[in-house]
């Protein structure tokens, strides 16, 4: 019986135990209950697990899982840090009430979606709420109050809307805020002003809107603010300037007006002011040189006036001035030369005038200057490249004079010079055995003499060199000019002799320009080696012989220009069978025989061909039976044949066309026009590969204006239906005509159009690999991307400045970007914007295609499809997370959004592609600037691309 009581007296004791162990552990408990509202597709949390053995008494499970921080004896937890464990899902929030000793809580760098749970605000202890990264919607609730010993609150890059929360304000010890890169909107509270500790303060990349409250200027704590990339309206206010500790103030982007307060030169211990991209206006207040500690100053694109501030000589530390694009006018003060510790100098675009500074690179730590589009004078400063650390100098547009500076001759670092449109004189004394790097160089529009360099083939990572319209430059070419990563060489108008140098190296070039010199000789056969050629300009030259048959050859010419020359001979006729050409200019030679017969030459007109008085064919005059047979090397009896023969298909097309209008009547007739690429079917074959359906005189009754048919030999073709007004036919045939013959591997080819007078089907190549719509989250490679944004721009480049006149795009989006069968984009439903509206009516029926200038309106859409462009951009970098380029990323801070795009290429540490994608991040912005005539033009964005992909072809 004893031991009866004995054993129950244990058994109890053991259930209290086990009783007591359960409930001490409802910190796990709480934790599992939390795992499962997570979605973990990568089993982040499979440890989460509680463990069959037993736990000591009053131990907690959880305190040996991933992400969890208990105290020393393991019995509370005081951490719970599941940052960037690939979570998704909503979180309710109901376990948080267990933790009420919480310190720390991080849910960072995760896909966490829904409502900030207000369960987060029991946890009174907390010390740091790190929410950044994720995808918390809706307005932040009320209640954070609570959390009175919070430090640390980061929410940065979320999906917030709404208000900012007033009640933030009471927390007294918070030292870090960050609602950057969300939705919030309306004015920035002035409670915010009552912070007692704060020292960081991050709301960039919103929708605030509203004055700037003057009440900020009484946060003394404060270190780093960063408010810009918003909609605010006013003035800066002068009371920032008593924010005594602020070493870092960015209101970029901001829309604010009125001039800086003069103010801000109290703020003693400021390192970085960033301002840009605003409409501020009136002169640099002289108190700025107070700020002794200032390391970088952009004020750029802006509408500030007057110098630069003498003054500024005393800012002994600053590395970056930037005022480009601005109003400002005078001569760059001397002591910005003597700046010790200055790197960059950025104040293209105003009205600079006199002298660069002559001790301008004497420090050694120089590293891009860009003067350019101002009044400069004088020579380049003789120590520009003294410390071997430049790597770019823009000085274009100006009037400097002078030969180039000897520390050029030997300046390695050199990636990128741009000199053109001065009167610099001289030899072109590069020294390019030691140019190992650079990439980029123009001298064109200057006055240099003593011939083209004989080294450049030494420059080993040259792809863009211009020397055109050097009037005096004169010389030979060297026999070694055609260098291997050479892309495009332009040498117009030079005054250069002798005969053009074999090509024999030139695999990487697609531009020559050499028209207007004294060249004489042949075209080298070795031409065929040009394989990537796309444009050659020999117009003006003393040049003769036969055209070569291998330019023919030449899979991606598109402009030919060999006009007044002494050439001879037949154009060849293997011509015909380019895909790619656009114009071939043999006017005023001694070409004979005929034109080849092909749309693309007839829509070239008689200009390409005239003052060749041997010449005849469309588009000059018909060629008579003995005009054919010159040159044709005695095939008269073949041409006889070919007469015959066109006689009869003559004679079989009347009759079937009479055979079609008996049978149909003449109620609908069809009509059927072929470009280059598409046989000549006709019209009822077109109708009838639609479907099987025989009778095609009803319209069609499609679901959708884009569909798919398979003609009579098998092509497939996508086919867009239009309908027309019967009176706008003529101007809108002729349109379509013009966009038929347009041909560039970044467009989807225009084969054919079939027409009634209701309605026009336009049949273009199908191309299987679907859009970029479809595969925009698609993950790629760094190169990949750059490619795929490179080629866009060549497509829309073409259609902006190699089209006469300019032709937009005008409906530029993802949709309309399909991929050929090696995945290279071509665009799609070019000019069809256009197209549109003259059938609308809203262009005069007197508006034409025919013109070198366009109208107001087309320039317009010419800038929207920058723009267009600028968002395709945007999205291509960043798989499709930014889709709202034209608004909310306008508003993002630059750092913000390099960080998204940085997480989204899966770039954690530096690399050589940070950069890459940080200018072509600018360049985005660049381009969805609001004001059109701030974005670049198609012809500067290829240059700008030439920086960071070296096989851009222009």
């Amino acid at each position: 019986m004893g031991g009866f009581k004995c054993l129950c007296f244990y058994l109890l004791v053991f259930l209290l135990f086990c009783v007591a162990a359960s409930s001490t552990d409802r910190y796990s408990e709480a934790l599992l209950s939390l795992k499962s509202e997570f979605l973990d597709d990568f089993g982040s949390l499979s440890d989460w697990i509680v463990d069959s053995r037993e736990n000591p008494f009053g131990k907690i499970h959880g305190c040996s899982w991933s992400g969890i921080k208990c105290d020393k004896n393991s019995t509370i937890v005081i951490g719970i840090d599941l940052s960037m464990k690939r979570l998704g899902g909503e979180i309710s929030g109901e376990q948080f009430h267990v933790f009420k000793e919480l310190v720390d809580l991080n849910l960072s760098h995760n896909y966490i979606s829904g409502k900030l749970p207000v369960g987060i605000f029991n946890l009174t202890n907390l010390r740091s709420l790190d929410i950044s990264r994720n995808n918390f919607s809706g307005h932040f609730p009320l209640g954070i109050s609570s959390l009175q010993n919070l430090v640390v609150l980061d929410a940065f890059s979320n999906s917030f809307a709404g208000s900012l929360p007033v009640d933030l304000s009471q927390l007294e010890n918070l030292k870090f805020l960050n609602f950057a890169g969300s939705y919030f909107k309306g004015p920035i509270p002035s409670e915010y002003g009552s912070f007692k500790k704060l020292e960081f303060i991050h709301l960039a990349g919103n929708f605030l809107s509203g004055n700037l409250p003057p009440e900020l200027g009484k946060l003394k704590t404060v270190t780093h603010m960063e408010i810009g990339y918003n909609n605010f309206q006013g003035n800066l206010p002068w009371e920032f300037g008593n924010m005594s500790n602020l070493q870092y103030l960015d209101i970029a982007s901001a829309n604010l007006s009125g001039s800086i307060p003069k103010e801000f030169g109290n703020l003693t211990k400021l390192e970085s002011l960033f301002l840009f991209r605003n409409q501020l206006s009136g002169f640099l207040p002289d108190e700025l040189c107070k700020i002794i500690s200032l390391v970088n100053l952009d004020l750029s694109d802006n509408h500030i006036s007057g110098p630069i501030p003498e003054s500024f000589s005393e800012l002994r530390n600053l590395r970056l001035l930037s005022v480009m694009y601005n109003e400002m006018s005078g001569s760059v003060p001397n002591g910005i030369g003597e700046l010790p510790s200055l790197e960059t100098l950025l104040i293209w675009s105003n009205q600079f005038s006199g002298s660069l500074p002559n001790n301008l690179g004497s420090n050694k730590k120089l590293k891009w200057v860009d003067v350019s589009t101002n009044n400069f004078v004088g020579v380049i400063p003789p120590d520009i490249c003294q410390g071997g650390l430049l790597f770019k100098l823009i000085l274009f547009s100006n009037k400097f004079s002078g030969g180039l500076s000897p520390s050029l001759s030997n300046c390695s670092s050199l990636v990128r010079l741009r000199l053109e449109d001065n009167m610099f004189s001289g030899d072109i004394s590069l020294n390019f055995n030691d140019l190992a790097d650079v990439s980029y160089i123009d001298l064109s529009r200057n006055n240099f003499s003593g011939g083209v360099p004989s080294d450049i083939n030494k420059a080993s990572n040259l792809q863009y060199l211009n020397i055109s319209h050097n009037p005096q430059l004169g010389g030979v070419f060297p026999v070694e000019t055609w260098i291997s990563p050479l892309q495009n060489f332009s040498a117009s108008d030079c005054g250069i002799r002798g005969e053009l140098p074999k090509f024999q190296v030139c695999k990487s070039i697609s531009t020559i320009e050499l028209n207007n010199n004294k060249l004489s000789g042949k075209i080298p056969e070795s031409i065929a080696n040009c394989q990537a050629l796309v444009r050659m300009d020999l117009s003006y030259n003393n040049l003769s012989g036969h055209i070569p048959e291998e330019l023919a050859h030449l899979p991606s010419i598109s402009i030919l220009d060999l006009s007044h020359n002494g050439f001879n001979g037949t154009i060849p006729d293997k011509f015909k069978d380019s895909s790619s050409l656009l114009l071939l200019n043999v006017s005023y030679n001694d070409i004979s025989g005929s034109i080849p017969e092909k749309e693309v030459f007839r829509s070239m007109g008689r200009s390409a061909f005239t003052g060749n008085s041997k010449l005849c064919g469309a588009p000059l005059r018909p060629c008579s039976g003995s005009l054919a047979m010159i040159g044709g090397k005695g095939m008269g009896k073949f041409i006889l044949i070919l007469i015959l023969c066109s006689g009869l298909a003559i004679i079989s097309v009347i009759s079937i066309l009479w055979i079609f209008f008996v049978r149909r009547g003449s109620k609908g007739k069809w009509k059927m026009v072929s470009f280059t690429g598409l046989p000549p079917f006709t019209a009822n074959d077109i109708l009838r590969s639609f479907d099987s359906t025989e009778s095609k005189e009803a319209i069609l009754p499609l679901s959708a204006s884009i569909f798919k048919a398979v003609l009579p030999t098998g092509i497939t073709v996508s086919i867009k239906k239009i309908d027309w007004e019967a009176k706008r036919m003529k101007t809108i045939s002729e349109f379509i005509t013009q966009l038929g013959s347009l041909r560039h591997k970044n467009l989807v080819r225009l084969l054919g159009f079939c027409y009634n007078k209701q309605m026009v089907y336009l049949l273009y190549d199908y191309l299987p690999n679907g859009n970029l719509a479809e595969k925009i989250s698609m993950k790629r490679e760094w190169p990949t991307k750059l490619k795929l944004i490179i080629g866009i721009a060549r497509g829309i480049h073409f259609l902006h400045h190699d089209c006469s006149p300019a032709i937009p795009h005008g409906d530029l989006k993802p949709n309309n970007i399909i991929f050929d069968e090696n995945m290279e984009p071509r665009l799609a439903e070019f000019g069809l914007r256009f197209l549109q509206q003259l059938n609308e009516d809203t262009l005069p029926l007197s508006s034409t295609t025919k013109g070198d200038k366009f109208n107001n309106a087309t320039e317009e859409e010419l800038w929207m499809d920058v723009h267009s462009f600028g968002e395709i951009i945007l999205e291509v970098i960043s798989n499709g997370r930014l889709t709202t380029a034209g608004s909310s990323t306008q508003n993002k801070a630059r750092d913000l959004l390099l960080r998204e795009i940085y997480k989204e290429n899966c770039i954690s540490s530096p690399n050589s592609s940070q950069e890459d994608i940080e200018q072509v991040l600018d360049l985005a912005l660049l381009c969805t600037r609001s004001r059109p005539s701030n974005r670049p033009s198609m012809e500067d964005i290829l240059k700008l691309l030439s920086d960071i992909k070296p096989e851009v072809k222009s």
